[in-house]
């Protein structure tokens, strides 16, 4: 097998700030790395492949949850109150994901991955989607 590949998302921060992926986890060997968790800057990695999502209200709530109601300082491995935690699952449920099988593509939402709520985190939230397990990244506000 050949050596994995490593791709840094955004990682000069020129790229702007409209963009909202998820990873999708499956043996590619190529590996994304993202920088995340506000202004605590941690670095995390996943395999798989990118997706790209059109959904400018689901990173302008995003953002407002995690850069002003959470201050930037990160949520990583925070216990989350049933309010926040439901609004962010309301969010991750708005934001289309277009699955396709080859010959159709049909829109879903994607859903929290509640059994991994301690990775949530500024620009890295796990994920369901209909594709399997993910993280939905966006630009850190570091």
């Amino acid at each position: 097998m050949d050596a994995p590949r490593f791709v840094c998302l955004d990682p000069d921060g020129t790229i702007g700030g409209g963009w909202l992926y998820v990873v999708v986890e499956a043996g590619t060997g190529v590996v994304y790395q993202q920088q995340y968790g506000g202004n605590v800057n941690r670095q995390g990695q996943v395999e798989g492949f990118l997706v790209p999502l059109a959904s400018r209200d689901g990173l302008s709530a995003l953002r407002t949850l995690f850069e002003k109601d959470f201050r930037g300082a990160g949520t990583w491995n925070h216990t989350w109150p049933d309010d926040a935690r439901v609004r962010l699952e309301e969010i991750i449920g708005a934001v289309r994901y277009w699955a396709c099988d080859g010959n159709t593509e049909q829109p879903h939402g994607l859903r929290l991955d509640e059994s991994r709520m301690r990775e949530v985190d500024e620009a890295w939230v796990p994920v369901i989607t209909p594709d399997g397990p993910g993280v939905l990244v966006w630009p850190n506000s570091d």
